[in-house]
């Protein structure tokens, strides 16, 4: 408990002190170019054989005659709205942006240079973590957006060169019975997920003490306690927003 009392109270001190906006608009500009465009590639390459996998294998399971093939494409656009491109991407998010963010923040703790800004009268916290959560929390739909896309893109292409089923059939599924409230949903999760993930990696690499192996024990944690805290929301937004 005193971890996450610890925590809030971090999240607290990132908002004492601030800076100018003009400082802050340019490290968060920077924070996004690094957080969010230069995890285009690795969350397309997962987006795509996701949505691929997906189609195969429910393809593979719905086997029986008086189910339509177009259900299948139901299914993949479900699930991907839903979970695969919130919740997978953020795992993988997770594993890529908090393990650095960690990293960064913990290098700069045994080096000193944190010490340094406090010395110079700047709220270290704020200076260097509020643009990371800033960042992550604009990004991360976005990129939310894109998984989407391409893993039902992935599908089709699964249905069209795999022979899953036709791709008539596979675009026949993604246009019925459509709930816009499931891209709604995705969206939330997104904006909850990227904020618990650069948060809670920034307090890992913030509060690292040692050396360089409390570095990487640090950035570690930071992927554990984050997929943790990832799946949890995950189900208490699902029983909020969707239960019954």
């Amino acid at each position: 408990m005193s971890k996450i009392g610890q925590y809030i109270l971090f999240l607290g001190a990132l908002f004492k002190n601030p800076e100018s906006f003009r400082t802050y608009f340019r490290l968060t500009v920077d924070e996004c170019v690094y957080i969010g465009l230069n995890s285009i590639t690795i969350v397309a390459i997962v987006s795509v054989f996701m949505g691929a996998v997906s189609t195969v294998q429910t393809a593979y399971n719905l086997i029986s005659p008086l189910i339509p093939d177009s259900v299948i494409g139901l299914v993949v656009r479900d699930l991907t709205i839903l979970e695969l491109a919130p919740t997978i991407t953020a795992i993988v998010f997770a594993g890529k942006v908090g393990s650095s963010i960690a990293g960064n923040l913990g290098t700069m703790r045994i080096t000193e240079q944190i010490d340094a800004l406090e010395v110079m009268g700047i709220n270290s916290a704020s200076y260097l973590v509020l643009p990371k959560v800033i960042a992550t929390i604009f990004m991360y739909p976005f990129l939310v957006i894109l998984a989407g896309v391409l893993a039902i893109g992935g599908g089709y292409l699964a249905a069209e060169f795999a022979g899953a089923l036709a791709p008539a059939d596979y675009l026949s599924g993604l246009q019925s019975s459509f709930n816009e409230f499931g891209v709604f949903f995705a969206l939330i999760k997104s904006v909850v997920f990227g904020f618990l993930i650069s948060s809670i990696s920034a307090y890992m690499g913030y509060y690292t003490k040692g050396g360089a192996l409390e570095v990487g024990q640090s950035s570690t944690k930071a992927v554990t306690v984050s997929c943790i805290a990832i799946l949890l929301s995950d189900f208490i937004l699902a029983q909020l927003m969707l239960g019954s």
